[in-house]
């Protein structure tokens, strides 16, 4: 459905986008993630053909993006991070006119607006000026313009940002309900927003493809060792001497005390092994009850940081490792600009020395008439 095949995007010499390359399948929802200035917004702007890649080439369902734009453009409907709407319009004007532009025929258009403004939930306000809309409103008339002309693919950016927590819940279900028609790209800052509602992640980080895999995986690779959080009621700390008597554990550390008076701690079994009995056998010897005994998990949030921090730490090493090269570069750089200056002065002095004898010539012929 959606291919990006080894696509970077320079300004001058800054690369915004570098060599990336990847598929999403018919019907999938997709997280697209990464910090600020990652390049997610380059990416979906060459995506929908907003800008032309550098390099490499973007398909739309078997459509060339650049080489053929219309059809590409056809099979997007593109919601951006700043909603654009026209205050002065209602909801069924704006999206009447944007069926006009996208290029519903005539006889269809009206028809096409009350399906939109049915399918985003906002047919009881279609006649009211958008300028009098709540923020969540408007976002569901943004979001009716990019279901105009029911494309296959929905590019949807940061379609939660700025609403309140109810409008967040209503949008979600709204986007996970249009998964069931459309392929759907969803750009967030919210990563349990993008936890709850995509089935697959894109992480890129300075341009670079870092991961692409499902939230779940993401977080079991993050989650380094089986670490257990027990809750335990310990008023005579007994705990030291609990954890002697379990064999196969490798370390444990108080997390937190509760206001109940409960304590958390982290054990981690070493080489995984499965130490649940014997926690609870031994406790409760020990005299200490247990609240509660769960395995630690990783969020989608915690994943994502461990994966920009370790291409933080590549690049460190990279540069440390590799600063001649560098500064070699940028040696060769300033001779070769050296060189193409004097080159320049001599081929001045070259051409004024030609204009000087011209004239000179042109003088004596000049007196040679008379």
């Amino acid at each position: 459905m959606i291919k990006v095949e080894n696509v970077t995007k320079q300004y001058g010499k800054f690369v915004a986008v570098d060599n990336i390359s990847f598929e999403i399948q018919e019907g999938e929802i997709v997280g697209f993630l990464g910090p600020n200035g990652a390049g997610k917004t380059t990416t979906m702007s060459m995506i929908t053909g907003f800008i032309e890649p550098t390099k490499g080439y973007v398909e739309i369902n078997g459509y060339n993006v650049s080489k053929k734009p219309k059809k590409a453009k056809k099979e997007i409907g593109y919601m951006p991070e700043t909603t654009p709407l026209y205050n002065e319009l209602t909801p069924r004007e704006f999206v009447q006119y944007i069926a006009e532009l996208k290029g519903v025929p005539r006889k269809e258009r009206k028809n096409e607006a009350q399906r939109v403004l049915k399918a985003v939930n906002i047919s009881e306000v279609q006649n009211k000026l958008i300028k009098n809309l709540s923020r969540g409103y408007k976002q569901r008339v943004s979001l009716a313009g990019a279901l105009v002309g029911n494309p296959k693919v929905l590019i949807l950016d940061e379609p939660t940002v700025g609403l309140d927590p109810k409008q967040v819940t209503q949008i979600r279900s709204l986007i996970k309900s249009l998964g069931k028609d459309h392929t759907v790209i969803l750009s967030s800052h919210i990563l349990s927003e993008v936890s709850q509602i995509c089935k697959k992640v894109i992480i890129i980080n300075k341009g670079k493809l870092v991961a692409i895999d499902t939230p779940e995986n993401l977080e079991d690779k993050s989650q380094s060792e089986n670490t257990l959080l027990v809750t335990i009621e310990d008023p005579e700390n007994k705990i030291d001497e609990a954890v002697k008597e379990i064999p196969n554990i490798k370390s444990y550390n108080l997390q937190k005390e509760l206001p109940d008076g409960t304590k958390q701690y982290s054990i981690v079994p070493s080489n995984n092994q499965d130490i649940r009995k014997d926690i609870f056998s031994i406790f409760a010897k020990c005299g200490m009850t247990i609240f509660e005994l769960k395995k630690a998990e990783t969020t989608l949030e915690e994943a994502f940081i461990d994966l920009i921090e370790s291409q933080k730490d590549i690049s460190s090493n990279t540069a440390s490792e590799e600063p001649q090269e560098d500064i070699d570069n940028d040696k060769a750089q300033k001779k070769e600009q050296k060189l193409e200056k004097k080159k320049e002065k001599k081929e001045m002095k070259e051409k004024k020395k030609e204009e000087k004898e011209k004239n000179k010539n042109n003088k004596k012929n000049e007196g040679g008439d008379n």
